[in-house]
C-alpha cells in the first residue's frame, strides 16, 4: 500500500533529479570506449590489458544490479540509489587521479556498481510519484540507458581530441556528487515493508559466480579464443551455477531472485524481449560508430573522426529523451505489450534502412535515429510491463533483473558483433577491416532481434487481454450467482 505522503516535492523535479543520477550511471559504460587506445599508450599497457577497463565494469554491473536491487526492496530504494552513486563518485575519483592501470580497473569496478541506478530510479519513482505521473517518470529514467550510450561517444570524442582523458572521469565524478546531493534534498524515501526477510547469502554467491562466469568469457572470448578450454569451461560452470541458483532460490523463503515471479509468462517474455532490444541497440550504435570511421577505400566508410562518429549517434539519444512523454501516453492508451511490439517493428525498420542505404552519411544518421526511436519506445514499455506484473515489495528486484537482461543483450551484441566483423573482412593497404557484407550480416541479425522483441510484445499483450477477459467473465459470473443466491464458487482464493 502506498504511503499517503508519497512526496511533498514537485514530481517533475523528482524525475529530473533521478534521471540525472541514471544518466551519470550509464555514461561510464561507453564514455571511455574511444579513448582506450590512448589510455593503453599512457599507462604502457597492451590493448588486451586495457580492455579490462570495459570488462571489469561489465562484470561488476552484471553481478551488482540484482543484489543491490533486492537490498533496495529490503532497506530502502533512495538509500541504495544514493550508495550506488557514491560508489560511482569514488570510482571516478580514483580513475581521475591515477595513471596506474590496476588502480584504474579498481575504479571501473566501483563505477560498474552504479549500473543499478536505472532500475533503482524506476522503482523509486514508481513508489513516490502520483499515479498519473508514474508512467512518464519511469519512461524518462529508463530512456537514460539509451541516452547515456548515445551521449557518451560524442562526449568522449570531443574531450579525447582536445584534452586529457582524465577529464572524462572528472565529469562523471562531478555529476555523481551533484546527483547524490540533489536526490537527498528532493526525493523522499518511500515507506518499505518491515517483514522477516533475510539476506540470501547462498543466492548471492551463486548469482555472482554464475553471472560472472557468463559475462567474462563473452567479454574476453575474442582474445582467449571462443573454442578455448578457458572459455568453454567458464560457460559450462556458469550454466551449472545458474541452474543451481534456480533450484536453491525456489526453496528459499526470502530469495534474492524470486524465481516463481520471474517464471510468470508476462515477466519471462518481457525479460527475453529485453535481451533482444539491448542486443539490437548496442550493435546498431557500435556498428554506426565503427562504420563511419572506416576508410573511404572500403567503399562504404567515410573516414570520419571519433568525434564525428559519436555525433552520428547524438540524434538517436536526443529522440529517445524527447519522445519519452509520447511513449508514456501510448502505454496508457494501448498497454505496454502493444507498445513494445511497435517498438520492435521500428527497430527492425531502422536496421533495414542501414542495410539498404549506404551511400551518404545522413543515411547512417537517419537509420541509427530510427533505431533509437524504437529503442526509446521499447525502454519505456519494458519497465511498465515489469512494474505491472510485479509485487510492490519486489519492484526494485524485478526491475533489476530486467536491467540485467538488457545488459546481457548488449554483452551478447558486443561478442557476436565483434566476431562477425572480425571474420568478414577485406584488405585495405595490408590492413584487415570489416567488410560491408559483415556489417549487413550484423544488421540483419539485429533486425531479427527487433522482430522477436515485437513478437514478444504481441504475446504479452494478448495474454493480458485474455486475463482481463477472464477476470471480467468471473466478475459477471459472480454477480449472477450472487443475485441468484448461489455460492460464489468461481471467486479466486
Amino acid at each position: 500500500m502506498r504511503s499517503a505522503s508519497t512526496t511533498e516535492n514537485p514530481s517533475g523535479l523528482s524525475v529530473l533529479v533521478v534521471g540525472l543520477g541514471a544518466l551519470m550511471a550509464v555514461l561510464p559504460q561507453t564514455l571511455i570506449l574511444p579513448v582506450i587506445p590512448v589510455i593503453a599508450r599512457d599507462v604502457g599497457a597492451t590493448a588486451g590489458q586495457a580492455q579490462w577497463l570495459l570488462t571489469s565494469t561489465l562484470l561488476s554491473g552484471a553481478v551488482a544490479v540484482p543484489i543491490v536491487s533486492r537490498f533496495a526492496d529490503l532497506r530502502g530504494r533512495r538509500l541504495m540509489l544514493q550508495l550506488t552513486l557514491v560508489t560511482l563518485a569514488v570510482g571516478s575519483l580514483i580513475d581521475a587521479l591515477t595513471s596506474d592501470l590496476g588502480l584504474m580497473i579498481v575504479g571501473r569496478v566501483l563505477a560498474g556498481i552504479s549500473a543499478a541506478a536505472v532500475p533503482l530510479g524506476i522503482s523509486l519513482l514508481a513508489a513516490t510519484l502520483p499515479r498519473e505521473r508514474q508512467a512518464s517518470g519511469m519512461v524518462v529514467v529508463s530512456a537514460m540507458l539509451g541516452v547515456g550510450n548515445a551521449l557518451g561517444l560524442p562526449l568522449a570524442g570531443l574531450i579525447g581530441d582536445r584534452a586529457d582523458y582524465h577529464v572524462l572521469y572528472w565529469i562523471v565524478f562531478a555529476g555523481a556528487v551533484v546527483s547524490v546531493v540533489l536526490i537527498s534534498l528532493v526525493v523522499r524515501e518511500p515507506r518499505i515493508a518491515r517483514g522477516q526477510a533475510r539476506v540470501d547469502l547462498p543466492g548471492i554467491v551463486l548469482l555472482v559466480s554464475g553471472l560472472g562466469g557468463l559475462v567474462l568469457p563473452l567479454a574476453q572470448g575474442s582474445a582467449w579464443g571462443w573454442g578455448s578450454i578457458r572459455v568453454m569451461g567458464l560457460f559450462t560452470a556458469a550454466l551449472v551455477l545458474l541452474v543451481l541458483l534456480v533450484v536453491v532460490e525456489r526453496r528459499t523463503p526470502s530469495p534474492l531472485v524470486n524465481m516463481r515471479a520471474l517464471a510468470q509468462p508476462a515477466v519471462l517474455i518481457t525479460n527475453i524481449a529485453s535481451v533482444f532490444v539491448g542486443f539490437a541497440l548496442f550493435a546498431s550504435f557500435v556498428g554506426a560508430s565503427t562504420y563511419v570511421q572506416a576508410p573511404t577505400a572500403t567503399g562504404y566508410g567515410f573516414g570520419a573522426s571519433v568525434l564525428t562518429a559519436g555525433l552520428t549517434l547524438l540524434p538517436s539519444g536526443l529522440l529517445m529523451l524527447l519522445l519519452a512523454p509520447f511513449a508514456a501516453r501510448l502505454i496508457k492508451r494501448w498497454g505496454g505489450g502493444w507498445v513494445l511490439s511497435l517498438a520492435g517493428v521500428i527497430i527492425a525498420a531502422g536496421l533495414i534502412e542501414r542495410i539498404v542505404a549506404t551511400s551518404a552519411l545522413w543515411e547512417v544518421v537517419a537509420g541509427t535515429a530510427i533505431v533509437g526511436i524504437g529503442s526509446g519506445v521499447a525502454y519505456a514499455a519494458l519497465p511498465s510491463l515489469i512494474t505491472a506484473h510485479s509485487r510492490p515489495d519486489e519492484l526494485s528486484a524485478a526491475n533489476g533483473i530486467n536491467s540485467v537482461a538488457r545488459s546481457m543483450g548488449s554483452t551478447f551484441a558486443s561478442a557476436i558483433g565483434g566476431s562477425i566483423l572480425a571474420a568478414m573482412t577485406m584488405d585495405i593497404g595490408g590492413t584487415q577491416v570489416p567488410s560491408l557484407a559483415g556489417y549487413r550480416t550484423l544488421f540483419v541479425i539485429c533486425a531479427a532481434a527487433g522482430v522477436l522483441a515485437a513478437a514478444g510484445g504481441i504475446i504479452v499483450a494478448r495474454a493480458g487481454a485474455r486475463s482481463t477477459t477472464d477476470n471480467d467473465d468471473s466478475a459477471r459470473t459472480g454477480t449472477a450467482q450472487h443475485r441468484a443466491g448461489l455460492p460464489l464458487t468461481n471467486r479466486a482464493e
